[in-house]
């Protein structure tokens, strides 16, 4: 996987030997972060999934985006304030853990670590633009389709899966609450797909047969990958 994230230099792997103030392993299901709450930590993901999401008063949950092994954790929202959303592990999960209140540090005197933190921000900014077109515009078969060949390009991008089989950990459940449809409705969706041999669902994942096919149902180019920051 670290061919993918670009090399640190020596000043910089130092200061961030020292930022990072251990590791957390979760289990599925575990809260990383809660909605309302303050955290005095940042985090990466160095193995598993993870998703972030919004509640309403009445519990019904939105799901806003998914962590991967690179992505950083509880940046997004007020950067020192009551956090807005929570994190949940949706598989084993295991965190590099980071002193939120020395950020101002790592942007005064680390430039490079600094622009790489704001490139993730952007990143994420240009994903929840697409999720946003996908569900302002999208059918259900395309919504569909779109979320889980998005999945799986940023499982293949990161280096996950065995032999090029990725499986995408989702649970129709989730499917639903990242498409804001009824899980009746996913679950009528999802059996199109697999009659289309596009993918094949199984208890607590979702394998893809065909990428191609699902990025043309969904009419989505994904984007050219580069090398990327690793913090």
């Amino acid at each position: 996987m670290m061919p993918r994230f670009r090399d640190f230099t020596t000043t910089e792997l130092r200061f961030v030997s020292s930022f990072k103030t251990g590791e957390l392993v979760a289990e599925p299901g575990a809260s990383i972060l809660s909605q309302g709450s303050n955290s005095a930590h940042l985090f990466t993901v160095l193995s598993g999934w993870a998703f972030r999401y919004k509640t309403l008063s009445d519990g019904r949950r939105q799901i806003l985006n998914y962590m991967l092994p690179g992505d950083l954790i509880g940046l997004q929202g007020s950067l020192m304030g009551e956090l807005e959303h929570a994190v949940e592990a949706l598989t084993p999960l295991v965190l590099c853990v980071f002193q939120r209140d020395r950020l101002h540090e790592l942007y005064r005197n680390h430039p490079g670590l600094g622009y790489d933190v704001t490139w993730l921000a952007a990143r994420e900014e240009r994903m929840l633009d697409e999720h946003l077109l996908s569900l302002g515009r999208r059918s259900a078969l395309e919504r569909a389709a779109y979320l889980v060949a998005f999945l799986y390009r940023r499982g293949e991008s990161v280096g996950l899966g065995k032999g090029g089989r990725i499986e995408v950990p989702l649970t129709q459940q989730h499917v639903a609450d990242t498409l804001g449809l009824s899980i009746v409705h996913t679950n009528k969706t999802l059996r199109k797909l697999a009659n289309l041999n596009l993918l094949r669902w199984h208890d607590r994942s979702c394998e893809v047969l065909d990428a191609e096919g699902l990025r043309s149902v969904a009419k989505w180019e994904e984007p050219e990958e580069r090398r990327r920051p690793l913090i």
